[in-house]
């Protein structure tokens, strides 16, 4: 797929991402109350995201993962071409914008390897097939992460998302499980 054709399937996702966001205000909800827990592989800390724009808000999923007693941390740009790092967050503190000027927790916190990452994203294929905004941050912090131990990726999109299996890059990271206001699904990572 050409870099104009990827653009302008972007620009079609992020307005079916909006109508869809308006058609089922309670998605998120749903989508963290039908999460098997008992299905997760062992976590001590996962990384959550903070909701832009229509993505499907992960609070309600966080709130659901925190309840096991692990910690939570938040994905932080330190460059735009670098991968992610993540830090512990905790809602008492405030977070400041990160080098691409996303609510992240500051430099104090610590950091954290998740061993679970809910990751946002445009669409979804049945295959684990992710499509995400298009800078290559969660490519590129996923192989970094997956470089040291295994890391358990949960798409968390609406159902919607769901797209014909894509031509996916070399570089590209696939999802272990999708998350939606209809169900949870594993993949086979092949």
């Amino acid at each position: 797929m050409s870099p104009t054709s990827k653009t302008e399937q972007r620009a079609r996702l992020r307005v079916l991402r909006k109508a869809l966001a308006i058609a089922a205000p309670d998605a998120a909800e749903r989508a963290a109350a039908l999460l098997p827990l008992e299905r997760l592989p062992a976590f001590a800390a996962f990384g959550g995201y903070h909701a832009l724009g229509s993505e499907l808000d992960p609070s309600p999923l966080i709130r659901r993962l925190a309840a096991t007693g692990a910690m939570l941390a938040l994905p932080v740009a330190l460059s735009r071409d670098a991968p992610l790092v993540f830090r512990a967050w905790d809602s008492r503190d405030t977070l400041v914008p990160d080098a691409v000027g996303v609510p992240a927790p500051p430099p104090s916190a610590p950091g954290l390897h998740p061993d679970l990452v809910i990751a946002p994203l445009l669409a979804f294929d049945r295959r684990g097939g992710r499509l995400g905004q298009g800078g290559g941050h969660y490519d590129r912090t996923l192989e970094s992460l997956r470089s040291s131990r295994p890391v358990f990726v949960l798409g968390l999109a609406y159902a919607g998302q769901e797209v014909e299996p894509m031509d996916l890059d070399p570089h590209d990271q696939r999802l272990d499980a999708i998350l939606t206001e209809t169900g949870y699904r594993e993949v086979q990572n092949t």
